[in-house]
């Protein structure tokens, strides 16, 4: 059975910094490309942060603006996301996907989400 499973978020203070890690399991982690999306309310989803199946290559969404880093362990099947100088606006649901990135693989086109974990940021 393949699964996300995210932790880390939790309640933080303006300023303050968390850090997300998604593990998954049931599919061949190194395969994928991973990210990370995020839901607030009365906003549509959008992309925070992708890295590539080797961790080469990394993307952040423009209101990053370097205060987010995105790693990934391919031995522990986990991916992190490293916030730092959150805000209030970075309040949301953050979820995990995966997507099979390399067109030649066995499993290109599978997509994955996992359940989120909730970021709050106030005081």
């Amino acid at each position: 059975q393949v699964q996300l499973v995210e932790s880390g978020g939790g309640l933080v203070q303006p300023g303050g910094s968390l850090r997300l890690s998604c593990e998954g399991s049931g599919f061949t982690f190194d395969n994928y490309l991973m990210s990370w999306y995020r839901q607030a309310p009365g906003k549509e989803r959008e992309m925070v942060a992708v890295i590539s199946w080797t961790g080469g290559r990394t993307n952040y969404g423009d209101f990053v603006k370097a205060r987010f880093t995105i790693s990934r362990d391919n031995a522990k099947n986990t991916v992190y996301l490293q916030m730092n100088n959150l805000q209030p606006d970075d309040t949301a649901v953050y979820l995990c996907n995966a997507f099979a990135q390399v067109v030649s693989g066995p499993d290109y086109g599978k997509d994955y989400w996992g359940k989120g974990t909730l970021v709050t940021v106030s005081p």
